[in-house]
């Protein structure tokens, strides 16, 4: 076996390009000695390890919100995915802070609890054990934790508040649409304020369905500014105008709420 294959049974969740970054910045040890050529042969018996490079820096673009022994939290850009799909498995999120516990002493893993679409900012949590992961899933599964945020709508919401319900299905294109036959989504607003011809809302969610926010304003009448997919005409800020502002929930570990919170984008407050 070479280097490389062994490389990629050890950390069979690091892209091809983080290995070969590993190697070119000397972090591959072989029984105690830095190797940088991937096709250097390794017997069973030899220690492949590898080593921090010094301060382990946190990824950009990612913003760190919190993280101790159990729990990341971060703030994900827009236009990055959060977990990798068939086209695209390096730049994500979850890639990212991969191959930043990886370098960590003593490295850990990562676990998906929940996942923002790639046009939306905000905060996601993740779990750094598998016992953590099953705690938090069990409070998005119970619809206890609690996720708030902040969208550009097109047009001017009349009522100050309002609560959204319908029954949402995912085709075999994975466009989420309304159905009789489809799972119960619930969405509760609340106007923050009004300009020429969009409005500024806060959400909390009761259920997390896929794309329940856009699907569900757009049935309002009120798509989210440059969200094409579901009748967004108008793309004001550049982006799709929907930011993940608020996360609370119960510590893993130490059995207590907690509340994450993020900043809107400059200029939507």
């Amino acid at each position: 076996m070479i280097l490389i294959d062994r490389l990629r049974a050890l950390f069979p969740e690091a892209s091809g390009r983080s290995l070969k970054q590993w190697l070119e910045h000397g972090r591959v040890e072989v029984n105690g000695r830095v190797v940088r050529d991937a096709r250097t042969p390794v017997a069973p018996g030899d220690r492949v390890a590898l080593r921090s490079h010094g301060e382990v820096v946190f990824p950009a673009p990612l913003r760190l919100v919190h993280e101790d022994h159990e729990i990341l939290v971060i703030d994900k850009p827009p236009g990055l995915l959060t977990i990798g799909t068939t086209r695209e498995r390096d730049r994500t999120a979850y890639r990212l802070l991969w191959d930043y516990l990886a370098a960590q002493r003593p490295a850990r893993r990562l676990f998906i609890v929940h996942r923002l679409d790639r046009e939306t900012s905000g905060l996601i949590v993740f779990a750094k054990s598998i016992a953590a992961k099953r705690k938090l899933q069990e409070q998005f599964e119970a619809r206890t934790a609690e996720r708030g945020y902040v969208a550009v709508v097109e047009g001017l919401v009349r009522a100050d508040t309002g609560t959204l319900k319908s029954r949402l299905t995912q085709d075999k294109s994975l466009r989420v649409r309304t159905a009789r036959t489809g799972k119960q989504a619930i969405t509760h607003y609340r106007v923050l304020g009004r300009r020429r011809d969009t409005t500024l809302l806060e959400l909390t969610l009761s259920t997390g369905r896929r794309h329940q926010i856009r699907v569900q304003l757009a049935e309002l009448g009120h798509p989210i500014v440059g969200d094409r997919e579901h009748g967004g005409q108008k793309n004001p800020l550049g982006r799709l105008g929907l930011h993940a502002r608020r996360l609370r929930l119960v510590h893993p570990a130490t059995g207590r709420p907690v509340t994450f919170e993020s900043v809107p984008p400059a200029g939507w407050v």
